[in-house]
C-alpha cells in the first residue's frame, strides 16, 4: 500500500512534470511546511512547475475551467511532496485532515467546488479512500500570488515515528 502511494505520486508527478525528490521552489521568506504535535500544516503552494506558474488568471473568463482543474491538481501534488520531504514518507501520513481550496474566480463564477473536486481527486488517488478523506473549504478571491488561478493548503495528521513516544 504505501509502495502504491509512492508510485502514485511519481506517476501524477511526473505527468504534470513536477519531480518529487526536488526541492519545491516557494515564493516568500516563510516555511513551506511546519510540523507540530503530529500535524503537518502545509503553506498554501500555487501550481508552480519550475519557474513557471502554470495556471494564470482569473477562472473562468481568463482562464479556463480546465487549466484551473489542472492548476489544483499540481498545487495538490506539490502539498502532498512537502508533506513527503518534511516528514520523511507518504507513509507517515495517516489522514489528510483539511484542505483549503482559493480560486481567483470572476464574480459571477460557481465552479469553486469542481476545481476543489480537482485537488480531491489527486490526495484520494495518492493516498487511497481512507487517509485521502478531508474536508474542504473552497472559496472564491480576487487575487492569489503570482496571478495564480488557484492556490491549495492542507493540514495532515502524520503518524507517530517509532519511538516518539506518540
Amino acid at each position: 500500500m504505501i509502495a502504491d502511494r509512492e508510485a502514485t505520486l511519481f506517476r501524477l508527478a511526473h505527468e504534470l512534470g513536477l519531480d518529487p525528490d526536488a526541492e519545491q521552489r516557494i515564493g516568500g521568506i516563510y516555511t513551506p511546511v511546519v510540523v507540530h504535535n503530529g500535524t503537518a500544516w502545509v503553506s498554501g503552494q500555487v501550481p508552480r512547475v519550475g519557474n513557471e506558474v502554470i495556471a494564470v488568471g482569473r477562472v473562468p473568463d481568463q482562464a479556463p475551467l480546465e487549466l484551473a482543474k489542472k492548476g489544483a491538481r499540481v498545487s495538490a501534488l506539490r502539498a502532498l511532496i512537502l508533506v513527503r520531504q518534511a516528514a520523511g514518507g507518504l507513509d507517515r501520513i495517516a489522514q489528510v485532515l483539511r484542505m483549503g481550496v482559493y480560486v481567483h474566480s470572476a464574480p459571477d463564477f460557481g465552479g469553486h467546488s469542481e476545481v476543489g473536486d480537482a485537488a480531491s481527486e489527486v490526495l484520494y488517488s495518492v493516498l487511497g479512500p481512507q487517509a485521502g478523506r478531508h474536508s474542504r473549504t473552497s472559496v472564491g478571491v480576487a487575487q492569489l500570488p503570482k496571478s495564480a488561478s488557484v492556490e491549495i493548503e492542507l493540514a495532515v495528521a502524520l503518524q507517530a515515528e517509532a519511538g516518539d513516544g506518540r
